[in-house]
């Protein structure tokens, strides 16, 4: 039996939920980490879920053509509307809470004179 977890990606149809599977693994050659994903419909069993929960999906007997799993578990929830745009603010948002007071205003001060010697 097959376990996964992942991150729901839509829920437009009735009682199924499209999650995308990722996982890494090794290039054949130059050994480097890939991440690859798949995209499953899952049952959701009545459950309520929402985009951008992190839900872990259990194999199961052939519910419909393309549906093969079903979501055991809620693991996360955060409610996300675009998962791209989401992790592109969360590194903003870690990368401005790194800095103290201090560092940002020498930030401030190598951009502008950075800014005046382009000029």
């Amino acid at each position: 039996m097959k376990i996964f977890e992942g991150i729901v990606v839509s829920i437009s149809m009735n009682n199924t939920a499209v999650i995308e599977v990722s996982r890494r693994t090794p290039h054949p050659l130059y050994k480097k980490l890939i991440r690859r994903s798949k995209k499953l419909k899952a049952d959701t069993l009545g459950q309520t879920v929402i985009v951008g929960n992190t839900v872990r999906i259990t194999e199961t007997r052939p519910i419909s053509k393309d549906k093969y799993f079903k979501i055991t578990q809620i693991i996360g929830s955060r409610h996300i509307k675009n998962e791209k745009q989401y992790l592109k603010s969360e590194k903003a948002e870690v990368v401005q809470e790194d800095l103290d007071p201090a560092k940002k205003e020498t930030v401030k001060k190598v951009r502008k004179t950075a800014r005046k010697g382009a000029k």
